[in-house]
């Protein structure tokens, strides 16, 4: 039995998240799941790094499966690409250790938010970044981002009912970085919880459109319950960057 690791790239403005739901195929690993089901001839479940929101994109999404198909991979890989949809890439396959598992072995991931600050939007780019022309004090964004940085319950940044499960994760850093406009806001962690990422852009947002202070932020993250009408960013500017195992 093969363990095959996979690095994905997906556009996923038309799907509604990673992970296969009970009714309906729009979710990316349904689709890749029933591709390589035809391919080897086997019921293949696929095993990701983690779920990703609806509307969520992905430049470097790992995931693996185990197959007793004897292709190779260059083989598996035209195949994959060949029936997949466009906006569904494996573009890396590799033999992996039998006891590699995408979700258990991750030591955090990166995921990138960006936003669009010029006084236009970009009509080529529109459907993958967020646009306000407000001017952003990014001096400020970074000021209450560090309060997010280090071990803390995230509770408050979650859209995750509390269901008795830890909500502490370690944030290892946020960059923020601007370039001709164009702002990414860069996080990565040991793990994330639902709307996690997005709910940290959004409420850094608000801090760099001066609606709230970096005091907020960390009273918001003291509190430790979810605001009802708490910020969270549009899931199209949000992408999962890399994986580290």
């Amino acid at each position: 039995m093969r363990n095959l690791k996979m690095t994905i790239e997906y556009d996923g403005s038309r799907y509604k998240g990673w992970q296969k739901q009970k009714y309906g195929e729009s979710t990316i690993q349904y689709k890749i799941e029933n591709v390589l089901s035809k391919m080897t001839g086997e019921d293949i479940k696929v095993i990701g790094c983690g779920r990703t929101d609806l509307g969520v994109h992905a430049k470097n999404y790992i995931a693996n499966f185990h197959t007793e198909c004897e292709l190779s991979i260059d083989a598996m890989l035209d195949y994959l690409y060949e029936f997949l949809p466009e906006d569904i890439v494996v573009k890396y396959m590799e033999d992996a250790a039998e006891r590699f598992h995408a979700r258990y072995n991750v030591k955090s991931k990166t995921y990138v938010y960006r936003i669009n600050n010029n006084k236009f939007r970009n009509v080529f780019d529109r459907k993958y970044t967020y646009h306000t022309d407000e001017k952003l004090d990014l001096d400020e964004m970074r000021n209450a981002a560090e309060v997010l940085i280090g071990t803390h319950d995230f509770q408050s940044f979650t859209n995750l009912k509390p269901n008795g499960k830890s909500t502490v994760r370690i944030i290892n850093y946020i960059d923020i970085i601007e370039k001709e406009g164009i702002v990414e806001v860069e996080v990565n962690g040991n793990g994330f919880l639902l709307n996690m990422v997005r709910i940290i852009a959004g409420t850094l947002l608000e801090v760099a459109k001066g609606k709230l202070k970096a005091i907020d932020v960390e009273k918001t993250l003291d509190e430790k319950k979810r605001s009802e009408y708490g910020p969270i960013a549009k899931a199209k500017g949000l992408f999962l960057k890399d994986v580290q195992y």
